[in-house]
């Protein structure tokens, strides 16, 4: 049986964060032998290098003037921010205290497609995204012991990813995919060569360092390619929530590789805003099931959603 288009675009989501969270942990680990512009620059050339191939492969880089489109370039510059301000604070926090902040995303995104892109968010869901940044501030701890300055990073990776994901939700459907991602994985690898030497330098790779940059280098491509297939197939509604599938494996990660046990305030800041996100997939199924039954069309939603 074919899926939904919201459901289709929810289990790419899921196979995107999971490769999203497992190319994290790859980073972090080798964040202890080279700077994060460094991990930026090698992943970025086996990225872009493979995304290039696959572009050839499927005969779609005769569309390639259209990376030049607004909406594409705005995507890439939302990705390089998220990257930087990510990569900062991974390499400072425990990757589920980073993941934790991340779940901000879906509720931010969703704030954003109401306000820039009219999709219907009545007063529940509002009131959800208040309560979820709660507790975000929670897992921040901002004034109090434990508070660290690179969890704001993590707050500026949250802004600059909603931006990305509102901009490939207007990207042209004539805009293929890969190439988006190409330039997405161009202008990050670009960013991580100039910032090499002021984050403090080269280092000398070894075997080891650079096959693990490999590694993540593809699966940083699935998470690319199944995200923008997501966020193109699904209402952002709707499939954002998914996204909190990766906090599940960044609590397994850290525990695993780096031997993190997350803390009380981590925890319950992070039950808070999943719920939030898990209550604002249960008001979108019983909107969706009045709009069915009404005949309405989404834009005449009655309000309260």
């Amino acid at each position: 049986m074919a899926l939904s288009p919201n459901l289709a675009g929810a289990l790419f989501m899921c196979i995107s964060m999971a490769g999203f969270t497992v190319n994290d942990a790859i980073v972090k680990y080798i964040s202890a032998e080279m700077n994060m512009a460094q991990v930026m620059l090698v992943r970025g050339a086996f990225g872009t290098l493979l995304i290039g191939v696959l572009a050839w492969r499927q005969a779609t880089l005769h569309a390639l003037p259209h990376i030049f489109h607004p909406m594409v370039l705005l995507r890439a510059s939302g990705e390089l921010g998220a990257t930087i301000f990510f990569l900062v604070a991974l390499a400072h926090l425990p990757i589920a205290n980073v993941s934790a902040v991340l779940q901000a995303l879906p509720l931010a995104v969703t704030m954003g497609a109401a306000l820039v892109l009219s999709e219907p968010v009545g007063w529940r869901r509002w009131l959800a995204i208040v309560v979820g940044f709660i507790g975000v501030m929670v897992v921040v701890k901002p004034g109090l012991d434990g508070f660290s300055v690179y969890s704001v990073a993590a707050l500026g990776s949250v802004v600059c990813a909603m931006i990305r994901d509102l901009a490939t939700r207007s990207l042209p459907q004539k805009v293929p995919t890969l190439l988006v991602s190409m330039m997405t994985s161009l202008m990050v690898t670009v960013a991580g060569a100039v910032l090499v030497a002021p984050m403090g330098g080269w280092t000398p790779m070894t075997a080891g360092s650079t096959g693990a940059l490999a590694a993540a280098a593809c699966l940083l491509l699935v998470g690319y390619q199944f995200i923008i297939h997501a966020m193109r197939t699904g209402q952002i509604s709707f499939i954002a929530p998914f996204r909190y599938t990766s906090l599940l494996w960044a609590i397994l990660l850290g525990f695993l590789v780096f031997g993190d046990v997350p803390d009380l305030a981590m925890i319950t800041g992070a039950s808070i805003i999943v719920a939030s996100g898990l209550y604002m997939l249960y008001r979108e199924r019983v909107v969706g099931k009045r709009t069915a039954a009404a005949g309405t069309s989404p834009a005449m939603v009655p309000d309260g959603l």
